[in-house]
């Protein structure tokens, strides 16, 4: 049989395809990886056997860096979330007031026409309280009906007791102010009178 021999000349490319070359790292990777296997078996071989006091005390350690660690951790924690807290309670209404902005846009608006014409200034008012209760609307907050209601504590401040006649006693005669609830949670009861 005839061996081949492999010459570099200069200008061209070694003859040896790159599996050959890689298989050469992968065959020295695994010695070393051998190599580093029995120089930690021979240091574990050469560490005296712990006592079961000194595995006690060992562990104890080992608990009590991984207790100060969780403490820690619990701690970050703790303190982020306050400050998302803050910020939240900080910055929680500027979608509210951000809806709010265009309505004051109009107030302004408004204050500066120059008109005389009051009916005009009126249907403009009127336009703008549209505006205002679709964008209440939109976040969550409803008006309470009193119109020809019972008398409900949950919804309704009773002002004044009003006479009425037997098929009155009991309702809401009069609403002095509107009440309003934000997602069905009560934030004004309804002033109002009521019928005796």
């Amino acid at each position: 049989m005839s061996k081949e021999k492999n010459i570099k000349v200069e200008g061209e490319t070694p003859e040896t395809s790159h599996n050959e070359a890689e298989d050469v790292r992968v065959a020295e990777g695994a010695q070393d990886g051998a190599q580093a296997e029995e120089a930690e078996t021979a240091e574990k071989a050469n560490e005296p056997e712990l006592t079961p006091e000194e595995k006690a005390k060992a562990e104890a350690v080992e608990w009590k860096d991984k207790y100060i660690r969780l403490f820690a951790e619990f701690d970050n924690y703790k303190k982020r979330t306050m400050k998302e807290k803050a910020e939240l309670i900080l910055n929680g209404g500027e979608k509210t007031i951000t809806a709010l902005l265009p309505v004051l846009d109009d107030f302004e608006r408004a204050l500066a026409d120059k008109g005389e014409d009051a009916t005009a200034v009126r249907e403009g008012f009127q336009l703008i309280m549209k505006k205002l209760e679709k964008i209440l609307e939109g976040l969550g907050v409803r008006p309470i009906d009193t119109k020809d209601k019972d008398f409900d504590v949950d919804f309704h401040e009773a002002i004044a007791m009003v006479p009425a006649g037997d098929d009155q006693k009991g309702k809401v005669i009069d609403c002095v102010q509107t009440g309003y609830t934000l997602n069905d949670k009560v934030i004004r009861h309804a002033k109002v009178a009521v019928g005796q």
